[in-house]
């Protein structure tokens, strides 16, 4: 799974009609505290997710196998919306300390 915020939207007017009526969002890929990282994703949203909403994507086979994207050609669906992500006090610390680094 990948941990996701949503940037934007995708319209496409013409496209595979398996697709029809699916609501198409632009995700930026996030660590567990919220730092974006590199690339963008562009995914199928199951859970009627919101503008920059932190979600959770699969990708893969696991996004076909997500609520209405069966036999569809999906490579990667939104298949929750995170309320909070916690680390762990060692995976704090570290993280702490490599901020204070830069």
């Amino acid at each position: 799974m990948i941990l996701a915020r949503i940037v934007g939207t995708v319209v496409s007017t013409r496209k595979d009609p398996r697709l029809d009526g699916k609501t198409l969002l632009i995700v930026k890929p996030i660590t567990p505290e919220g730092v974006d990282e590199s690339g963008y994703l562009v995914a199928v949203d199951t859970v009627a997710a919101g503008f920059r909403e932190t979600v959770l994507v699969v990708s893969g086979s696991s996004a076909r196998m997500a609520a209405e994207c069966k036999d569809r050609p999906v490579d990667a669906a939104i298949v929750g919306i995170v309320d909070s992500v916690t680390l762990d006090a060692l995976h704090e610390a570290g993280w702490a300390a490599a901020r204070g680094n830069k």
